[in-house]
């Protein structure tokens, strides 16, 4: 049985669009495994994921940072793929609109349901500050208005990553 209190990714990888239902909170300690999924979908064939936030009770900069890179990935692609998110709680909305991803991900307004046949997502942690630099970079590409946001993040970041070169 799983743990209550850990996030769980539901996806449905072979349904289209590809959904994918967050229960809980994403953030940098659990969004390894949902990037290497979108990664994988996307090299696959998929050009439509609509991502469920009923059940998300909140985000990090790091995921954000994973949903914009990811749209940012199925815009360059020909033909163009669309990130969906949807059922969002105001925060969340918020969180999306602050930073500026609705110019690159598609809000679905009202509600959205899809099917019953989900599989879990075993959670990987994050651990390094090269796919947490990325998820940051990829928020400043997606609204320049972010860089002042995460600039010192950004820098702590590359320090890191310069580091772990080093060693």
């Amino acid at each position: 049985m799983s743990d209550p209190a850990q996030p769980i990714f539901l996806v449905s990888a072979y349904t289209e669009p590809v959904v994918v239902k967050i229960n809980g909170k994403a953030n940098y300690l659990n969004c390894n495994s949902f990037h290497e999924f979108i990664e994988t979908i996307i090299a696959g064939g998929s050009r439509q994921i609509f991502i469920d936030f009923e059940d998300c009770k909140g985000m990090d900069s790091t995921f954000l940072g994973i949903l914009a890179g990811s749209a940012i990935d199925l815009r360059q692609l020909t033909p163009a793929g669309d990130l969906v998110v949807g059922n969002l709680s105001e925060r969340n909305y918020e969180l999306i609109r602050n930073l500026g991803l609705q110019n690159l991900l598609t809000v679905a307004k009202g509600t959205a349901k899809f099917g019953d046949n989900f599989d879990a997502l075993k959670n990987q942690e994050v651990s390094d500050a090269k796919s947490i630099l990325k998820a940051h970079e990829n928020l400043t590409e997606a609204d320049k208005g972010n860089v002042a946001k995460f600039q010192d993040v950004i820098a702590f970041l590359r320090n890191q990553v310069e580091k772990q070169v080093k060693d």
